[in-house]
């Protein structure tokens, strides 16, 4: 098993939602970890709340759609810890609109966040990952990079880009010791998806999946803990999603 003790990891979108929850679950493991965010205020109050605690942490902004940016990111990174060991690449939008409706704009911006920064993550973190003798990268997919859904074009189309792309960069880089692995999450609970703030549509969701709830932000970063530890595991799409897809 892969020890994650003093490992440095940087985890994008880290200042909320799956991302929060999984830069507290490699601090568990005694993980040295980069906050990284577009949201800035957020992302240094969560930096401040999780030193406070004793955690070795840092924000560092960062645009996921801009390569500069990622680039940074890893630089910034290196420079603090003088490593870098896991990469997770998890910051993500999603745009809702009838594809007929959609514009350019839109649908690039999603494939910019969605595709492009796990392309600008994998790239830069393999750069230093290749100096130190290996290390691992997980993206977060979905289960909407498995199956469709109507009115969600690009995000269907950035999800699914990821889970093949996974492979192809874990066939890769299989033989440097360098493990690229996906979670796919179902729906899960978060500020914007909870009965209160979706009355019906919440119970639908729920209806999909066959355990009878949806996830939690702490479910998925177990999963993306399970696939750093494991060392054995590679080009996985790893499903969370309280059977979604088994239908």
């Amino acid at each position: 098993m892969y020890d994650l003790k003093d490992k440095v990891a940087i985890v994008t979108g880290g200042a909320s939602g799956i991302g929060l929850a999984t830069v507290k679950a490699f601090i568990n493991k005694g993980a040295k970890v980069v906050i990284a965010d577009y949201n800035e205020d957020g992302g240094k109050s969560v930096e401040t709340d999780l030193k406070s605690s004793g955690a070795d942490v840092t924000f560092i902004y960062v645009n996921a759609a801009e390569e500069k940016s990622v680039e940074n990111l890893v630089q910034e990174t290196v420079k603090t810890y003088g490593r870098l060991d896991i990469m997770v690449n998890n910051a993500g939008i999603g745009v809702l609109a009838e594809t007929h409706e959609l514009s350019y704009e839109d649908y690039h911006k999603v494939i910019a966040i969605n595709q492009d920064g796990v392309f600008y993550g994998a790239k830069y973190a393999i750069r230093e990952m290749l100096k130190t003798g290996g290390g691992s990268i997980v993206n977060t997919a979905s289960i909407l990079g498995h199956v469709g859904e109507a009115g969600a074009f690009a995000y269907n189309a950035s999800k699914g880009a990821v889970n093949i792309l996974t492979k192809s960069l874990a066939l890769e880089y299989a033989d440097k010791n360098i493990r690229v692995n996906a979670v796919c999450p179902g729906y899960v609970e978060s500020g914007m998806v909870n009965k209160e703030a979706l009355g019906d549509f919440y119970d639908g969701l729920v209806a999909r999946h066959p355990i009878g709830r949806l996830g939690t932000a702490d479910e998925i970063a177990h999963g993306i803990i399970f696939l750093c530890e494991n060392e054995f595991v590679t080009g996985s799409s790893l499903m969370i999603d309280g059977g979604y897809t088994a239908q």
